[in-house]
């Protein structure tokens, strides 16, 4: 039940990571903050559509 997600920055638009998520448990969008190598900080990723 579990689905692959890829992960975007919220300020460049990068997407850098995948992860997955159940989307059961869990319907809404997911939202963490990780580090980005192209800002070169720690920023918001959002789920991308």
């Amino acid at each position: 039940m579990r689905d692959d997600i890829i992960l975007k920055c919220s300020e460049c638009g990068e997407e850098n990571y995948i992860t997955t998520r159940n989307k059961k448990k869990h319907p809404e969008k997911y939202e963490i903050k990780k580090y980005c190598s192209v800002c070169r900080k720690m920023t918001v990723h959002k789920e991308k559509k």
